[in-house]
Formats: structure tokens, sequence, C-alpha cells
């Protein structure tokens, strides 16, 4: 298969489980890869180079927003698409082929392309509940940054105007069940943030959200993840629980499926609950109060 206009762009940190995968993968249709690497401890730089990939190494700066952004600034990019991978994701065949065939014939206000993303969970693809998940990952070189987020950071189009190609990519982490736990652990205290930020304006980025182009699919879960926000503490992640299991049919899907909707859907919103309470039960709602409590007990340094 010929090789399209692209730099792809890999993040990573401690990636060996999945970085030989994905760049056989996206090899296929990108002339260029590029993996910034935060100073990996295992053979994520060893196997991405064996690979063919040029690495370049960057100091993790906080979130992966500012991470992209750095890459987007540092590196030479000759080609005239971008394509943001993440190191445990993949592209199925049938998108490489639709890549291929649709990417050189689009007219140039055509900036940034949807793709839908599955997962899969314990080896199982989950289809139920919210598959899927449309999220903007190949854009036009110049026309397009990551927005600046803790948390739930999408691909920003400057200008121009997105489409949605037909077919799927993939994440598919093969860590353990407790590595997924852990981390997500670590995502909730961001996510409690960007929480805090809808409802008393911490960091600003609820105000700015209906000024952003980050494809119909991420506005539309964002604009959900603001009602969300509305519902009471703690009830809302049964809720939400009780919405992707039973009436998106969850249920139907088996172990893999129970699990995921419980922890993912549940478990994890909760957590994200549970520090909202700890923090509003020191601070209140004093803002001032709030980002020193972040930077004394989480180390997050908020402006």
């Amino acid at each position: 298969m010929a090789k399209l206009n692209i730099t792809a762009i890999i993040l990573t940190y401690n990636e060996e489980l999945h970085i030989a995968r994905c760049l056989k993968n996206i090899m296929q249709i990108a002339e260029k890869v590029y993996v910034i690497d935060s100073y990996s401890t295992d053979k994520t730089v060893e196997l991405a180079t064996k690979a063919g990939a040029q690495v370049l190494q960057h100091q993790w700066p906080g979130n992966q927003a500012q991470q992209f952004n750095w890459a987007l600034q540092n590196i030479s990019i000759q080609t005239q698409w971008i394509f943001r991978l993440d190191a445990d994701e993949y592209l199925l065949p049938e998108l490489i082929e639709e890549i291929s065939n649709k990417l050189p014939t689009l007219d140039t206000h055509i900036t940034g392309i949807v793709f839908k993303r599955r997962h899969i969970f314990l080896g199982k693809w989950i289809k139920r509940g919210e598959y899927p998940k449309r999220i903007l990952r190949l854009f036009r070189a110049g026309k397009a940054v990551c927005e600046q987020r803790l948390m739930d950071e999408h691909i920003q189009l400057l200008e121009g105007q997105d489409m949605e190609f037909e077919n799927d990519f993939v994440d598919h982490n093969l860590h353990t069940l407790g590595w997924w736990i852990d981390k997500h652990n670590n995502y909730s205290i961001r996510d409690a943030v960007e929480t805090l930020d809808i409802e008393l304006g911490i960091l600003g980025n609820a105000s700015s959200d209906k000024q952003k182009t980050i494809g119909q699919g991420a506005a539309s879960k964002r604009d959900q993840k603001h009602r969300y926000t509305q519902l009471p503490l703690f009830w809302r992640s049964s809720f939400y629980f009780t919405y992707r299991y039973f009436l998106k049919g969850g249920f139907l899907e088996g172990k893999e499926a129970f699990l995921w909707h419980f922890f993912q859907g549940w478990w994890y919103r909760m957590l994200i609950d549970a520090k909202i309470y700890e923090i509003k039960k020191a601070c209140g709602n004093d803002k001032q109060k709030i980002i020193h409590y972040l930077k004394n007990n989480y180390h997050i340094h908020l402006p």
C-alpha cells in the first residue's frame, strides 16, 4: 500500500507492550512517524527506533495537550496531514483502505477527519453502552492544535470544516485490570478539576468550549458532560451506569461488558465525585482555596 502525505505523532511513556503494534499499523499509510517519548525506562525507545520511527525526547509537561502541542511546534512537518495516535491504538484494515481512497480527493475546506473509536476491554469489543465515540484525529498541518485541558482534550480546528469517515480505529490496551484501575485513579483528580471548572470556572475552560471546533461527536459528548455536572453528586454516577448498562443494552454482552460499565461508568465517576466532595468539604466554593488545596495535596498547579 502506498504511503500517504501524513505525519503521525505518538506520545509515549513506557509503552513497550504496545508501540511495535501501533507503529507497524500506522506505517502502512504514514509517510513519517514521530514518537515523542517522556524518557521511558522500558524498551519503548529501542522498539520504536527499530521499527523505523523518529524518536524525540521531551520531559512530560503534565498533560497530553501540552506535550502534543510541543510536538507540533518542534517537529519540522513537511506533510499535508497530521495524525494523532496513542500507542495502545491502531487502525482497522477497513479504515486504512478508506483513508487511502478518500484522503487524496478531499477539498481544501476539509481540514479535519473524525473517526469512530471502539474499545477492546479484557479482550472483548464493548459494542453496547457508548460505542461509537467520534473523535477528530487527522487534520491538515497548521490548521489545528490540541486544546489546553487537564483531561478530555481534543484536536481543535483553527479553520475549515471536519468530516466523518465510516470505519473504526481501536483502543486496545494490553495491560492488566490493576494497571487500568491505577491509571484511572490518577485520572480522576484531573477529571474532578475539569468538573469543578464547569461548575465554578476555576480554569476558564467551560466558558470557551462553545468557541471550539472539536468535531460534532466530541462537542456532543462535552455538552452531555455539562448536563451531567448539573445532576446531584454521587447520584449521577449511578444514573449513568444504569443508562449505559441497562437502557443501552450493556448487560447483553457478558462479564467483560459488566466490568467495563461498572468500572468506567460507575466506579470511576463515583471516584471523581468523591474527590469533588473532599475538595468542597475542605474549601467550599472558594476558588482560591481550591487552587491551593489542589497544589498542596495533589500537586496540580493551576494558574
